[in-house]
């Protein structure tokens, strides 16, 4: 058997970044991604990389751009308000076509908010990570496993895409600990002939740029972008599904709120209802065709979530309305418990009979 060693979610993250190649990491203080930081000011001196704590998370996602653009594996974290600074440098990050990692360790809000875990960072990941049309790959673990082989797998998307890719993750599984295999793998060997490195005299001078003043120009640019989303919605939408077959009542969750809704679903059964979970592992590009799978046979949907409802509309959208979606969910740094996610199950249950 592998060997496995206790980490927390934070450190795990950091470490798995370190393996997949990432030598350069920026970062700005807050609560609960500290540990992040703190691991990567560590390490990285002793892998012959570069940890710098800048003076704000907007210096924190430039010194990414600066140090993508030069084609190297670099990565930053924060937690929602830190994250919502750093949305213009996301769009220059995605405007120039530079692959980077972004984690987002989740807390309460609106504005500060507090530092318990929440998940309503959602619209802003999936549909508002930045000004212009944009978007970027943004996964959810929800093991401590998956917080190591999503960012290992977010620097490969990330280059194979050359797009910003965010680990969309929360303060419980940041702080939380549990067992994992650290495993190192080979990058994916990606050509960057279009960073800005020393040319020895071989080709010409790249330039890394977001600003197109003609505006044919710039149309020409998003629509060949979209057209690479429109490949990553193809091949790279992920979900995981448990004990979907048969089941009338389709919880939907991600994230920490998964782990509740798994044992929900077990004691839904244990009690005769017919109940599954389905897991997006990936929130864009969101998993339409597996949540339109099991709306063929489900009578109902729920979504639980730590926001007001921000994936209910997605879930819709996925099912073109063609069942009911009922939401359950805490906010302000609660987590919704077993009983009140059971609860719901059953009373939806009570309701489509």
């Amino acid at each position: 058997m592998p060997e496995k060693v206790l980490m927390k979610g934070n450190e795990a993250a950091a470490e798995a970044a370190i393996m997949a190649g990432c030598r350069h990491y920026f970062g700005y203080p807050i609560t609960p991604q500290n540990e992040v930081a703190a691991y990567m000011a560590k390490r990285m001196p002793k892998v012959g990389g570069t940890f710098l704590q800048a003076e704000s998370e907007i210096a924190a996602i430039n010194m990414v751009i600066g140090a993508a653009a030069c084609g190297k594996r670099a990565m930053t974290s924060s937690s929602s308000p830190g994250i919502a600074l750093k949305s213009e440098g996301i769009s220059y990050l995605v405007g120039s076509d530079l692959p980077a990692v972004i984690m987002n360790v989740q807390r309460g809000g609106p504005g500060l908010g507090g530092i318990q875990p929440g998940q309503a960072d959602y619209n802003l990941a999936v549909k508002g990570a930045g000004h212009g049309d944009l978007h970027m790959i943004v996964t959810a673990p929800y093991t401590i496993q998956e917080m190591v082989d999503f960012t290992m797998d977010a620097f490969d998307l990330a280059d194979k895409y050359r797009t910003p890719v965010m680990i969309l993750t929360d303060g419980i599984l940041g702080q939380m600990m549990e067992p994992v295999e650290l495993k190192a793998r080979p990058a994916l060997d990606i050509p960057k002939d279009w960073a800005c490195t020393t040319t020895k005299g071989a080709r010409g001078n790249n330039i890394v740029n977001s600003l197109y003043i003609e505006p044919e120009v710039l149309d020409k640019i998003n629509i060949e972008r979209y057209q690479r989303y429109a490949e990553i919605d193809r091949t790279e939408a992920r979900s995981e599904g448990y004990k979907l077959e048969g089941a009338d009542i389709v919880v939907v969750a991600y994230g920490a709120s998964a782990r509740i809704c798994k044992n929900a679903v077990d004691e839904a059964r244990a009690r005769g209802v017919k109940a599954g979970l389905l897991r997006p592992v990936t929130l864009w590009p969101f998993p339409k065709a597996a949540l339109r799978q099991a709306a063929k046979s489900a009578k109902a949907f729920l979504t639980v979530e730590m926001s007001m409802g921000q994936m209910v509309d997605d879930v819709l959208l996925a099912i073109e309305c063609s069942r009911p979606v009922g939401f359950c969910g805490r906010t302000g740094g609660l987590v919704p418990s077993l009983e009140q996610v059971l609860a719901e199950i059953e009373k939806i249950s009570k309701e489509v009979q």
